[in-house]
Parts: C-alpha cells; sequence; structure tokens
C-alpha cells in the first residue's frame, strides 16, 4: 500500500494578484524511513507505480515554459530570455537545480520518452554539439546511429565544447553539469532508477558516446559517467544503511515474547529488507555497466583529463564506500595510473590516495597497495612537476603516520634531502615529513617534566642536537637557511626556541648529556642566526619565493612580537657568546649578523645601556683579533646598523667607532712609513702590520665615509712604490687597490650630494686620473689576483665616471667624466681575451691534484664570468668602441656553455643601441675567424672542414638575432652584405683574375644573412655584387666558384622559390612561401606594398618548412620510463587492423580527435599493449561489482580473490592469465 501527501504552497503573485499554487506529490518510497509503509512497491513500468495525481495542476517543466514542443524538441520563446531547455537551464546556473529536476521528473511521470529525449538532448548539448535528437530518431534509431548523425553536426570551425571554454559564461558550467547529475540520481533514487527504462536508457547513451572518436563526446559523457557512478555509489550506501537498520528492527521485534510480537510489522519488514535486497541488486548492476563499460577504457584514454577524471572519481568510491571499493581490485587502477606519463594524472592519483590514508582505520586495508607500490610513491618525490612532487612527500608523510615500519631508512632519505629543494612547496612537504619523523614530541608533559627535574628551562634541548646532526650529516652547511624555511611551518615552536639554543651554546652539559663538539657549536649558532632572520624578516631565504610579499595584519603582528622576543632573548646573551667564541672567525662571523635583526630602540627604551657597551666591546675585540676578510665585514655592517641616524643611540657607537678607527689609523700611517722606508729589507713583521691594518681599514671603508682620515694618500704610496720597484706584495696591492677605489667613490658620493666648487672638482679629477694611471700600470702586474683586481676597477670606474656622469641635470661634473683612450681600450680588450678565453686543458692541467677542484673551476668560472660582464658593460654603454666587441662576438660558440648568455645579452644590447654598427661588428668578427683559418690553412680551404662549418653555425645563429621584423632590420642587414661582399673581393687573386681571390669562400658565410633581405634589397644587393665581378666569374662553374654560385642564387631568388635553407644552408626546392589560413586569405587586388614585399621573407619560409605534415608520436614523458619508446611502437597495432570504435580505432586515428590526443604507451600500464587488451577482454567478463554482505545477507558470497596476489591469480581461473607486476 502507498500513502501519498500532498503538499499545496500559495503566493500571492506581485503581478496580477492571483494565487499561484504548486503541488508536490510523494509516495512513501520516496522517504528515507520507509518502515511504515505495508507493501511493497511496484517497479519496472512507469505509470504503474499507484501514485495519485495532484492535487493542483502540476509545474510546468522547463522545456514548457519557453515555447511548445515539435517533434520533441523545445524551442526557445521569441524573447529569448528564459531558458527553454535542460542545457540553457545549466548554463545559466540561475535556477535551483532540485527545482529543475523536481520540473523534469513530473514530465517523466507525464510521458517519459519526451522526458529522456530532454535528458539525451542535454548530454548532447553539453558536448558542445550542435545538433538535436527527435523523437523519430529516439524511437527509431540504435544509439550508434544517433551518435553518429550527432558528429555530423559539431562546428568544425572550433575545438571548444562547454567543459573547455572560457570566459565567465562558462566558468561554473562544469559545476552545474555535475551537480544536476547528482541532484537527478538523489530525487529519483526512491522509484525512477529502478523502472529499467531511464537508467538504462541514460547509461547506454553515455557508454556510446563515451567511445566516440570525438573529444568532446568522450570527455563530457566520461565525466557525466563518473558523476552518475559516484550518485549511485551514495544510493547504495543509503541502502546499506537501511538495510542494516531494518534487519535491527526485524531482530529486535522478532526477539520479543510470542504475546507482544507483532507478526503483520515483521511481515512487513521482511517485504522492506526483501525489497532493499531487490534494490541493491539493481544498482549493483547498473555499476557494473558503467564501470565495466566505461571506466575500464577510459582510466587509460588519450586525453589526460579523461583519465584524470576516472581516477579522481573511483578515489571518491573507494572514500564513500570502502566497505564495497577499498580492496585490490580497484586500488590496482590507481597504482598503475601512478605511471602515467600526464602529471594532471599523478596528481588526480596521489590526491585520491591521500584521502584513504588520512583515515587511519583504513589502513590495514591498504597494507597490501603500500607494500606493492610504496617504491613508486617514494620516487614520484623527485618528480619532474613540483605539483606531483609536493602532494607525494604528502602521501608518504601520512604513510608514515600510519605506520611507522611502512617505510624503510632508504625511503626517509630520499625525502630528507628534499628540504634542501629551491621549489618551497616541496621543501616544506618535506620538511612537515622531517618533522614528522625526527622532531616531534610524542610525551610533551613527560619531557617538559623531565627537563624541569634537570633545570633546564625548555625540554626541546634534544630535538634541537637532533637538528644539528641532521644538518651536519646533510654535509649542506651553505643551505642552513633552507633547511630552516622548510621546517619553519611546521616546527615553529622548536626553532624559536632561542633561550634553549643559547643555553646549549653557554651553559655545560648536565649529567648524561653529550658536550657539543666544536663542529656542532658552529651548526647550531649558523641554524640559530637562520631563524632570527626568518623570524625578523618573515620571508624565504634568497632562491625561494618569488621576493617579498605584503604580509597580513596577523602576519605582521607575529612578526613584531617574534622581533620584540628574539631581541629580548639575545640582547643579553649576544655579548656573552662573541665573549666565548671571540677566536673563533666562523662562530663569530655569523654571530655579528645577528644584531641587524634587533629592535634598537629597545637598548634605550628598556635602559639596556650597559648591553649596548658590552656589544662594542666585544666588537672591538673581535676587530684586534682578527684579519679575515668576512669577520671584518661583519663588524664593519655591525657599526653601520648601530651608528643609524634615526636611533638614539648613535652617538654612542659614533664615539666608539672613531675611536677605533683612530687607534688604526695610527697604526697603518706608522706601519706604511716603516715599510717604506725599509723597502725590499723589510721583513714579514713588517708586511703583516701593513696588510692586517689595511685590511681592517678596507673593511670599515666599505660602509663608512673615512674621508677625513685621507686613506687614498697612503694608498697610493704603496701602489707607487709596487710599480717602480716591483717588490709589493700582492696581498697588500690588492687592498690597496680597493681601499683607494672606496676612497674616490666617497669623494664622489661627498660631491654629488653637496654642493660642488671648483677645487673639490679639480681635485677629484686628478685623484681618479693618478689611480687610473696606475690600475692601468697593474694591468701588467706578473700577480694575476693584482691583475684582475686592477681591471675590475678599471672597469668600475670607467662606467662611473662616463658620459653619463652629467644625466640628470649635473652637468657641473663634466670635469669629472673620463673617456678611455684607444691604448686602454685595447689594454682591456687583450685582457679579457687572455683571461677569461682560455682553454679549459690549461686551467685543469694548473688545477691537478687539488681536493676541491670542482669548486675551484666552478669559483674559477665564475670570476671569469665577472671579467666578462664587467667590460661587456663598457660596451654596451658606449664606453669602449663598439668594434671592440667583434673579439667578443666571435667566441659564441667556442664557448658557449661558459659565457653564452652574456655574449647574447650584450649583442641584444648593442643592437638597441646602435643597429648598422652591430651588424658591422658581426660581420667584422666572422672575417676575423675567416683570416685565422685562412692563416691556419693556407688558401685552399676545404668547405667541408668543422672549422668551415663552424663559422657558417656561428653566421645562422648570427642571422637568428636579427628577429622576425625585416622592416626594422633592413638596412643593417643590407650593410652586413655589402661589408662582407667588399671583404670578399678586397684581394685579388696574385696568380691573375683568372683565378678567385682568396676571400672568395666568404661569399658562403654570407649566404646565411640572405634569407634576411627583403625581395627588393636582394636585387639592390645583387646589383653591388657584380660590380665586383667579371664577365670570366659570371660564366664559371668549377668547385673553387661554388661560393660565388650559392651567394648569387640565394640573391636571385625570390621569396616564394628561395633554394636555400636558412637553418642548415642546403638547397631546397620548395616554393611555398607561406601558409595562411583558406577564411583569412586576402584578395590579390588588394594586397599592400609591404605584404607583397615581405611575402618570400624567412618567416613565411620558415613557417612553410616547419608545418609538420602525420604528427609523429611524442617520446614517452612518464617520471617512470623502463621501456625505449620505439619498443613501444612496435605492440601498437596498425590502424587498419583495428575495429571501427575500438580503443586502438580512436586512439590511432586522427578524424575528430585533436592533435594533442596521445595514445598511453604499454609502460604507463601495463608491460604491452597486446597483454593490456587481453586484460580488458577477461577483465569485461570476470570482474563484477559486488557490494559487500551486510550483516543480514550471510548468504551474499564474499568478495573476490585479492588481485595482487599472485598465487591468486594462477588459482582462479576466472581472474587474470598474467603476471600483472
Amino acid at each position: 500500500m502507498l500513502i501519498n501527501i500532498c503538499i499545496t504552497l500559495s503566493r500571492d503573485s506581485s503581478n496580477d494578484g492571483q494565487g499561484d499554487t504548486v503541488s508536490l506529490s510523494m509516495s512513501v518510497s520516496e522517504l528515507d524511513d520507509s518502515g511504515e509503509g505495508k507493501g511493497k512497491k511496484k517497479r519496472g513500468r512507469p505509470g504503474k507505480q499507484g501514485v495519485r495525481p495532484p492535487l493542483k495542476k502540476a509545474r510546468r517543466s522547463p522545456v514548457d515554459k519557453g515555447g511548445r514542443r515539435a517533434n520533441g524538441v523545445a524551442h526557445q520563446n521569441g524573447e529569448g530570455t528564459d531558458p527553454s531547455t535542460l542545457f540553457e537551464v545549466v548554463k545559466q546556473g540561475k535556477s535551483a537545480m532540485q527545482s529543475v529536476i523536481d520540473d523534469w521528473i513530473e514530465s517523466y511521470k507525464q510521458d517519459r520518452d519526451l522526458a529522456l529525449l530532454d535528458l539525451i538532448n542535454f548530454f548532447i548539448h553539453c558536448s558542445g554539439c550542435k545538433g538535436t535528437v527527435r523523437i523519430e530518431m529516439f524511437r527509431n534509431m540504435q544509439n550508434a546511429e544517433i551518435i553518429r548523425k550527432m558528429t555530423e553536426e559539431f562546428d568544425e570551425d572550433s575545438g571548444d565544447y562547454p567543459l573547455t571554454m572560457a570566459g565567465p559564461q562558462w566558468k561554473k558550467f562544469r559545476y552545474n553539469f555535475c551537480e544536476f547529475i547528482m541532484v537527478l540520481v538523489r530525487q529519483c533514487q526512491y522509484s525512477i532508477i529502478y523502472d529499467e527504462y531511464m537508467m538504462d536508457t541514460v547509461i547506454s547513451l553515455l557508454t556510446g558516446l563515451s567511445d566516440s572518436q570525438v573529444r568532446a563526446f568522450r570527455h563530457t559523457s566520461t565525466l557525466a559517467a563518473m558523476k552518475l557512478m559516484t550518485a549511485l555509489v551514495n544510493v547504495a550506501l543509503n541502502l546499506s544503511i537501511n538495510q542494516d537498520n531494518t534487519q535491527r528492527q526485524y531482530e529486535a521485534e522478532r526477539n520479543k515474547v510470542a504475546g507482544k510480537r507483532a507478526n503483520e510489522k515483521l511481515e512487513l519488514l521482511l517485504e522492506k529488507r526483501k525489497e532493499l535486497q531487490e534494490n541493491q541488486d539493481e544498482i549493483e548492476n547498473m555499476m557494473n555497466s558503467i564501470f565495466k563499460g566505461i571506466f575500464v577504457h577510459r582510466y587509460r584514454d588519450a586525453i589526460a583529463e579523461i583519465r584524470a577524471i576516472c581516477i579522481e572519481e573511483i578515489g571518491v568510491w573507494m572514500k564513500l564506500y570502502s566497505d564495497a571499493f577499498l580492496n585490490d581490485s580497484y586500488l590496482k587502477y590507481v597504482g598503475w595510473t601512478l605511471h602515467d606519463r600526464q602529471g594532471e594524472v599523478r596528481l588526480k592519483c596521489l590526491k585520491a590516495l591521500q584521502t584513504l590514508y588520512t583515515n587511519r582505520e583504513l589502513y590495514p586495508k591498504l597494507e597490501l597497495f603500500t607494500n606493492r607500490f610504496k617504491d613508486r610513491i617514494v620516487s614520484m618525490t623527485l618528480d619532474k612537476e613540483y605539483d606531483v612532487a609536493v602532494e607525494a612527500i604528502r602521501l608518504v608523510t601520512l604513510i608514515l603516520h600510519g605506520s611507522e615500519d611502512a617505510l624503510s631508512n632508504e625511503d626517509c632519505e630520499n625525502v630528507y634531502h628534499l628540504v634542501y629543494s629551491a621549489h618551497r612547496p616541496v621543501a616544506v612537504a618535506a620538511g612537515e615529513f622531517l618533522h614528522r619523523k625526527l622532531f616531534s614530541r610524542h610525551d610533551p608533559q613527560a619531557e617538559e617534566a623531565l627537563a624541569k627535574r634537570r633545570g633546564r628551562n625548555s625540554p626541546n634541548g634534544n630535538l634541537i642536537r637532533m637538528l644539528v646532526l641532521f644538518f651536519l650529516e646533510s654535509e649542506l652547511h651553505e643551505h642552513a637557511a633552507y633547511l630552516v624555511d622548510s621546517l619553519w611551518d611546521s616546527s615553529q615552536d622548536l626553532l624559536k626556541d632561542w633561550d634553549c639554543m643559547v643555553e646549549l651554546l653557554l651553559e655545560d652539559p648536565l649529567q648524561g648529556e653529550e658536550v657539543l663538539g666544536d663542529r656542532h657549536e658552529s651548526a647550531l649558532i649558523e641554524l640559530m642566526v637562520c631563524t632570527i632572520r626568518q623570524a625578523a624578516e618573515a620571508h624565504p631565504p634568497v632562491g625561494r619565493g618569488t621576493g617579498k610579499r605584503v604580509l597580513t595584519a596577523k602576519e605582521k603582528k607575529t612578526q613584531i612580537d617574534d622581533k620584540n622576543r628574539l631581541t629580548e632573548h639575545l640582547i643579553v646573551a649576544l655579548p656573552m657568546l662573541l665573549s666565548k667564541y671571540q677566536t673563533d672567525a666562523e662562530k663569530v662571523a655569523n654571530l655579528l649578523q645577528v644584531p641587524q635583526y634587533f629592535d634598537l630602540e629597545v637598548y634605550s627604551s628598556g635602559r639596556m645601556e650597559k648591553h649596548l657597551d658590552a656589544l662594542l666591546k666585544q666588537i672591538r675585540v673581535v676587530v684586534d683579533k682578527h684579519t679575515e676578510m668576512e669577520v671584518l665585514e661583519a663588524c664593519s655592517k655591525t657599526y653601520s646598523i648601530l651608528c643609524s641616524e634615526e636611533y638614539t643611540i648613535m652617538n654612542r657607537v659614533d664615539i666608539a667607532r672613531s675611536q677605533l678607527i683612530d687607534e688604526l689609523m695610527d697604526r697603518f700611517a706608522h706601519s706604511v712609513e716603516d715599510l717604506l722606508q725599509e723597502g725590499d729589507e723589510a721583513d714579514d713583521d713588517d708586511i703583516y702590520n701593513v696588510l692586517s691594518t689595511l685590511k681592517k681599514l678596507t673593511a670599515f671603508h666599505n660602509a663608512h665615509d673615512l674621508t677625513k682620515w685621507d686613506l687614498f694618500k697612503n694608498c697610493y704610496r704603496l701602489l707607487k712604490m709596487g710599480i717602480e720597484q716591483g717588490s709589493m706584495p700582492e696581498q697588500i696591492a690588492v687592498q690597496a687597490l680597493q681601499c683607494s677605489h672606496y676612497s674616490i667613490l666617497w669623494q664622489l658620493v661627498k660631491i654629488t650630494e653637496g654642493c660642488q666648487s671648483k677645487d673639490d672638482l679639480v681635485a677629484l679629477r686628478r685623484v681618479v686620473k693618478s689611480f687610473l694611471a696606475v690600475c692601468q700600470q697593474c694591468l701588467s702586474n706578473v700577480n694575476t689576483p693584482v691583475k684582475e683586481q686592477a681591471f675590475m676597477l678599471l672597469c668600475d670606474l670607467l662606467m662611473i665616471f662616463s658620459h653619463q656622469l652629467v644625466t640628470g641635470g649635473r652637468d657641473a661634473l663634466q670635469p669629472l667624466v673620463f673617456n678611455p683612450d684607444s691604448t686602454l681600450q685595447n689594454e682591456l680588450l687583450n685582457f679579457v681575451l687572455d683571461h677569461v678565453f682560455i682553454d679549459q686543458d690549461d686551467e685543469n692541467q694548473s688545477m691537478e691534484g687539488d681536493e676541491e677542484d670542482e669548486a675551484n673551476k666552478i669559483e674559477a668560472l665564475h670570476k671569469r664570468r665577472n671579467l666578462l660582464a664587467a667590460f661587456s658593460k663598457l660596451i654596451i654603454y658606449d664606453i669602449v668602441d663598439m668594434p671592440a666587441a667583434a673579439d667578443i662576438f666571435k667566441q659564441y660558440m667556442k664557448y658557449y656553455n661558459d659565457y653564452g648568455d652574456i655574449i647574447k645579452e650584450t649583442l641584444s644590447k648593442a643592437r638597441q643601441m646602435d643597429k648598422i654598427q652591430c651588424a658591422k661588428t658581426l660581420i667584422l668578427s666572422l672575417q676575423q675567424l675567416f683570416n685565422e683559418l685562412i692563416q691556419d690553412q693556407g688558401p685552399n680551404l676545404d668547405r667541408t672542414s668543422s672549422h668551415v662549418s663552424g663559422i657558417k653555425e656561428l653566421a645562422r645563429r648570427f642571422a637568428l638575432t636579427f628577429g622576425l621584423d625585416q622592416i626594422k632590420t633592413r638596412e643593417a642587414v643590407a650593410t652586413l652584405h655589402k661589408d662582407g661582399i667588399e671583404f670578399a673581393f678586397k684581394v685579388p687573386n696574385p696568380k691573375g683574375p683568372e683565378y678567385p681571390p682568396p676571400n672568395l669562400a666568404f661569399l658562403e658565410v654570407l649566404c646565411e644573412f640572405s634569407s634576411k633581405l627583403l625581395r627588393q634589397d636582394k636585387k639592390t644587393v645583387h646589383s653591388y655584387l657584380e660590380k665586383f665581378m667579371t664577365e670570366y666569374m659570371m660564366e664559371r662553374r668549377e668547385d673553387v666558384w661554388l661560393p660565388l654560385i650559392a651567394y648569387r642564387n640565394s640573391l636571385l631568388t625570390g621569396g616564394d622559390d628561395d633554394r636555400l635553407s636558412v637553418t642548415t644552408g642546403a638547397s631546397s626546392t620548395s616554393k611555398a612561401s607561406t601558409v595562411r589560413s583558406k577564411r583569412g586569405r586576402p584578395p590579390q587586388h588588394k594586397r599592400r606594398p609591404e605584404e607583397e614585399a615581405v611575402e618570400g621573407s624567412w618567416v613565411m619560409r620558415n613557417d612553410t618548412i616547419q608545418t609538420p605534415g602525420a604528427l609523429h608520436t611524442p617520446q614517452l614523458t612518464s617520471t617512470a620510463l623502463r621501456e625505449n619508446p620505439r619498443q613501444a611502437a612496435d605492440h601498437i597495432p596498425d590502424q587498419d587492423s583495428s575495429e571501427p570504435g575500438s580503443e586502438p580505432d580512436y586512439m590511432h586515428k586522427r578524424g575528430l580527435m585533436e592533435d594533442d590526443a596521445e595514445p598511453i604507451f604499454e609502460d604507463v600500464m601495463m608491460s604491452s599493449r597486446g597483454q593490456l587488451e587481453d586484460m580488458n577482454e577477461e577483465f569485461e567478463d570476470t570482474m563484477v561489482i559486488d557490494l559487500p554482505a551486510s550483516r543480514n545477507r550471510r548468504e551474499r558470497a564474499e568478495l573476490r580473490p585479492d588481485f595482487f596476489d599472485s598465487t591468486a591469480i594462477m588459482e582462479d581461473d576466472a581472474g587474470f592469465g598474467m603476471q600483472m607486476f
């Protein structure tokens, strides 16, 4: 018996005042609690469900609102305002989805064919098809015929469809589409889905669409089917819950005494249980149809997005209904797809697994999967896609959280080193893993109590020791900032425990604690300084992230609080730490970085001047004891920060600094006098006194204005003595050059910031001129460090005192402008050629036997790059004449790996400055290489030799730098050809005019630039070439004249029949020069002159050359490459052997498929394509979704055997007949 509930809603119309009534009819079988019913509903045919007609007229469906039907096709009304189809309703997303579904259900009850037609057209239109299925087609045609008909209705002009379209209109379409399907099943779950008509029709349609060659059909139908499956899983879960509830009610009623037992209720409960059982069987059949007909094919589709949809949804099924789906039969699909070639799919796999491993109750069911695929998951932490690597690390962390024994030490070590990754999300994820493994406190309260009993303020002592040990064992001591940043989000309480760090450094170890060794103390200090920097600056270290971002109010407050805390802790402890480690340069240099992160106002506001005095005292002690530049520069920087005018402590610090400088100057003056007087007889003590004091003064002069002490005078005296006598130690000369440089810069700062008096300008000009002369003389010094220092300072000063000094209205500084003469320019150029462009073999021999050979090579290369960059700046700022760059440009190919980026940037900037002069410089560099080749091999060059090919390749690279706009480079390219022609013919052959000129072979190099000429310019250049040619030359065809013949051909041929290939220099018979769209091709009579001139340009010819014919299969890009792609291609069957509509057929046909549709190679999923097909055939006959037996279904069969178990595979004849792993 069915109970009908009628609800009538009444509301006033704002327009006509008449009441608008809505009637909702619902049977009790549509409710969750159906235990009150007295009979089972009839299923299987609409119209026989015993539903009483509504009291009021039913609400009109969407297809009735906007117009009427014609042959089952919905039309919009004339205004075009209301949506007239389900597709339009979902696209606009303005209506409540449940009301839309309710309207459709009402229409289905009235005429199920027309309602299903609406639903079919909904899926067709959501795929982007403009066609419409009519009622005659629906009743008389098979699905395959309908789909074939709809395929013809696609818009060939665009490959877009709703799921891929951009724009605000389509922004929420995917969400609305998925919601529509989910609500549809939810609203129909108590009656309609069991009528054996609606669901059968929908599933059959989606299965056919998912097997289409049309990507839009396949993509949309797969998404719909997977969401439909998810909705059915929810229904199955509800049925299982209702079964358990019914069983409980039945057992409770049956256990009552005979007098109180209601036999009628027992019968109702038995009937209800039987009905739920039948419903569950039908749901299982539906899910089996979707899984076998769609999922097992589409999870390895050619399109990555389709594969990703499948994997994402199977993860949802496992999470929602773990009893049915969380077993090895389904987990294997996720495991196989971990090897997918596309990062998007691998990412979905990992996220699906994360949702499972998050629930620790599910871990026992995942144990076998973990054992099988753990190695693959750990290897994915090194995935080339950063997003995939991050999720892989998070998954490994969840596995670790579920079971400490699941990961081996080797697995953990593979993740540990990722905390040093330059990509911050990867490093942070690895930091969370490291924190979970090593730094998480298992019993915080017990550890705090133990620390207090031992007299420690913090229980983190052992964890900090462990952090130090980890840092030392990683042997990446230059990356402490990266380690701290990686752990910052997960281990802030540990990293901000500065009290504990200071306690470990200053106090003696307690009984049972190990003594920190020297290396451990250095590492702890380095880590502590990094944590202080991270807390004070609140942004990642250099190299991580895109730069400083704007902090939120909460982050800003945290930053201020952290800065106050670290100042409070360390303002007292820092002098004591400096006192303890004052003789250790590395520790002191790190500790002296701490004051820059203090809130320096605390010294005055907190009345802590005594701690400031203690700090200044310790800094002075450090300056006296050390001569290492790193330590001295740290002291100088600390004084500079403390002397900032914004703080009230400035006067106190300035006095201390002046006293220190006075003492150093007195010592320096006396030691210089002693050294100059003794000359060659100076001993090591005299040299040490000068050098140590000069280093300290140089370090301070870098950050402080010491011009009132006139350091330049004594430094200049030292340099002059070294030049005259040639006996000055190189370290003194280097420091004297640097100190003099700082002195000049500080004098320039004073002049530019104050009023410029003529006397000051004259004095500074005299100083600069004399210093430039000294540096020029030092270029010929026997000591390489002195020469390199002099070269760098020369380049810097020539840049500073160049013509740009007077820009911005500073004409008064004109007397300070220096332009290098030709002699100085040549010396600088020769220095670059001698010290930068050197053979690696010579360098390797000089470093042979060095323990740190590789590190020394890198450092030497870095130094040479700096030298080249310094000289290149002089070229691009027009300080050195551009022809000097020819000697640089010609090295482009030979030293591409070391200096290619610098030379290329120099060339680009030079072209921006002067296109014509740059072109002349390029051809000059090629001429120099050609002349060198003539000198080595003689006039009879072997044009097939590697040396000639190298020059041609360099010319080709130069030609590519001219870019695509031939109009802009027209004059420059023409000038280049003019100079090249003159070079080829300027030297006649001494044997006579009937012999080719010695440089004629250069024309073959010049051919590489012919493609950059416009058509009319080719004629002009050819005319210019004929001026140098005789009639005899025009008639010659011997091999020695081939360069001339080739060059003439490159000029005579136009754009349409240019036979010269820009890329290879070989001839080509292609006559097509442009690739134009058929629709966008302009009429011949409307072509502009500019288009006509550019038609035969290099751009168009190159497009023709690069236009592909048959697209080649791209190489496999999976992160687990196990088989040669060529071998993989051998397994792919021929297109002709594929059945129409089969997976090989649509994976290898190009018809309506996009070019990016790439097949999944066998090593992504299985060992070969043939085995994959065999697996599928057997799978479809054996694999059935079997929901688990509930407690009231003891008679149900158990789950199928474990498909991961090789023994089960061998024993079960109905299972797979092959080894899967």
